[in-house]
């Protein structure tokens, strides 16, 4: 009997409702229209949510309740009242960092939208500065770049900077660093500065998401300033990840086949290095053989064998490039090689 009194309490533990009655009658009122029905309901639910067990079901219970009240008084047209919910959200859930970030983010958007440009600043600069390592962070930088670059983009640089020394550690500061590079190379105009910037996310940040892409626009900013040794450095650098990844089982840049083709280019129009560009064409069609990229590649190989003398195997490149891809923009440029 004991058994069975334990396997009953088992599965009633496993049935029990996923989250509160009120929050399904919120949502319900909510999608129906009903907003002062839907608040009645989040607002009960605010008040039973911390009651719940485990601590994490009363965690997630309420931060929907929270979220949920502002996200009602949002689609009823109450600006300033959803934009106050949202902000009072932090000191309610102090322990919940994830849902205070997304709360005064969601706050600063709107603040942004309605034009109060001083508080919705100060609320975006808030995500960051106080929940670094959460997500949010990371879109209310992306929010402040795409409203600062055109409202006062020195003014946002030097902030920025300010920001890395103290945030220097957290999971925010790539984003910063790369947010930082791209205003320095486009309104400040200053590519060499945002080269160096670009440079600091593989060296200092090294599992960041940001990484590869960071090596590839270091090579493109080195070549357009005329540093194509540099550029060649750099794609090299983003080239070796194939090699880790293929070692660590893990994912393979976007990157990879636009800087092996680059990386072609550059030897050959740039520093004049026929073989090592040969070489590199070739690596393409054999290490991506799924790229769209390939009758590029080929046909930067057959130009660069015919620059070389090599005529045979120019034409042998081309052969193949119309066989692979018959439907190429390339395929009906043989003449341009000497192989029609």
């Amino acid at each position: 009997m004991r058994f069975l009194a334990t396997a009953l309490a088992l599965v009633c533990a496993c049935s029990a409702p996923a989250t509160l009655a009120e929050l399904t009658t919120a949502e319900r009122r909510a999608d129906n229209g009903d907003t002062e029905g839907a608040l009645t309901a989040y607002r009960e639910a605010q008040v039973k949510c911390g009651r719940l067990r485990p601590p994490r079901r009363a965690k997630a219970a309420c931060a929907d309740a929270l979220l949920g009240e502002a996200e009602v008084l949002d689609k009823a047209g109450r600006t300033k009242a959803s934009i106050e919910a949202y902000l009072a959200i932090p000191a309610r859930v102090p322990d919940d960092t994830a849902t205070s970030a997304i709360a005064v983010l969601r706050a600063g958007e709107m603040q942004l939208r309605a034009g109060d440009i001083v508080p919705a600043w100060t609320s975006l600069w808030r995500v960051i500065t106080d929940w670094p390592d959460e997500g949010p962070a990371g879109d209310a930088l992306r929010t402040l770049l795409r409203d600062g670059r055109v409202r006062d983009a020195r003014a946002l640089a030097d902030q920025m900077a300010n920001m890395l020394t103290a945030l220097a550690e957290t999971g925010v500061a790539d984003n910063l660093v790369w947010s930082l590079a791209d205003l320095t190379e486009r309104e400040l105009a200053n590519p060499a500065a945002a080269r160096s910037l670009y440079d600091r996310i593989p060296t200092d940040y090294p599992k960041s998401g940001l990484r590869d892409d960071s090596r590839w626009h270091g090579a493109r900013i080195s070549r357009a300033i005329g540093d194509p040794q540099g550029a060649v450095t750099r794609l090299r650098g983003l080239l070796r990840t194939r090699e880790v990844a293929i070692g660590a089982g893990s994912y393979f840049s976007i990157w990879l086949d636009d800087a092996q083709l680059e990386l072609g280019r550059v030897l050959r129009d740039d520093l004049r290095d026929l073989p090592a560009a040969i070489k590199a064409f070739e690596r393409l069609p054999k290490d991506y053989p799924a790229s769209i990229l390939r009758d590029d590649a080929l046909f930067e190989l057959a130009m660069t064998q015919h620059a070389a003398g090599n005529q045979e195997r120019a034409c042998a490149a081309f052969d193949k490039l119309k066989k692979d891809s018959p439907d190429s923009k390339y395929a009906r440029r043989g003449k341009d090689l000497g192989c029609e």
